[in-house]
């Protein structure tokens, strides 16, 4: 429950939204068609185990979850909890964020490795060989978290992000695995490098973050469009308008938990048992039940990582 003004000293005009923000919301009702969480971060998710963490998603019919890395030790974290756990398969990658902080060093500390000094391409060439063997496992289902992301690198990390990705995708093609995309204010370039490289068979845009015509483009490229919480947002029609448009079989659903918590509960904590929240608002755009929806995205899910 949250905190009340008799709690905080503060008067209820007084009380701040920040108060809840560390309360985890309710459990929602029950999926009556099981489902998978198409991209979540059990390894930054607080106040609660794994084992935990996936009891809870399972109550309310959320009973796979795709853990996704974004560095070396999130990666092998990733590797060694999908095979430690049945509701579990990895992806392992360098985030697109992640290769500049390698190559250029990270003065400020931003990342969770904390201040780190230059390695230049070679000490991104060690990390992408590491990502490439842990690729070959067989409960790592893709290649991913990797893209572009323009909006916290600058022009001087772009080259480091691009040529990370390169590698990215000859890993998922040269293993079988699909390919995860985190694509922030770059959508032009990122689906240029795909069609220059040759995308893998099975391409997932995380957290879709375009409009409805560049849906219809990677529609017709076969690429997956996951749609997370925040396509609850007031200020997210565009994102409403492509789900509206993206084929039913290339449809998936994610939390990219602990991030994009889904209205009403924006700002606090996200999980994989929120994803009925999701499905339900997605339905609703869509208009279909949400039994027919979450069909679809269990199918597509398990089509897309080869589960």
């Amino acid at each position: 429950m949250a905190a009340t003004a008799s709690n905080n000293g503060t008067t209820g005009g007084e009380r701040k939204k920040n108060d809840d923000r560390d309360v985890p919301p309710p459990l929602p009702a029950p999926l009556n068609v099981p489902v998978a969480d198409s991209h979540t971060h059990l390894d930054m998710q607080k106040g609660s185990s794994v084992e935990d963490a996936l009891a809870k998603a399972a109550s309310v019919g959320v009973t796979t979850v795709i853990q996704v890395g974004c560095d070396l030790a999130g990666s092998r974290w990733a590797a060694e909890t999908a095979a430690a756990h049945d509701a579990v398969w990895a992806t392992v990658a360098l985030h697109p964020n992640e290769a500049p902080r390698i190559v250029l060093g990270d003065p400020d500390g931003w990342s969770r490795q904390g201040e780190r000094e230059p390695g230049g391409d070679a000490a991104l060439d060690a990390a992408l060989a590491e990502i490439d063997a842990l690729a070959a496992l067989p409960h790592v289902r893709g290649v991913g978290e990797t893209g572009l992301d323009y909006f916290r690198t600058g022009p001087e990390g772009m080259a480091a992000q691009e040529r990370s990705f390169r590698r990215h995708i000859d890993i998922a093609k040269r293993h079988g695995k699909a390919l995860v995309i985190h694509d922030r204010e770059a959508h032009d370039d990122v689906l240029r490098v795909l069609e220059e490289e040759g995308a893998p068979d099975r391409v997932v845009f995380h957290c879709y973050s375009g409009d409805a015509e560049m849906a219809k483009i990677c529609a017709a490229a076969g690429y997956y469009m996951s749609f997370a919480g925040n396509i609850t947002f007031k200020n997210a029609q565009p994102l409403r308008d492509a789900l509206a448009v993206a084929p039913s079989d290339l449809v998936l659903v994610e939390t990219d938990a602990p991030f994009l918590t889904p209205m009403p509960y924006r700002g606090r904590p996200n999980a994989p048992y929120l994803i009925p929240v999701t499905l339900r608002a997605m339905a609703e755009i869509r208009g279909v039940h949400e039994d027919a929806l979450a069909t679809a995205v269990a199918a597509n899910t398990a089509r897309a990582f080869g589960y």
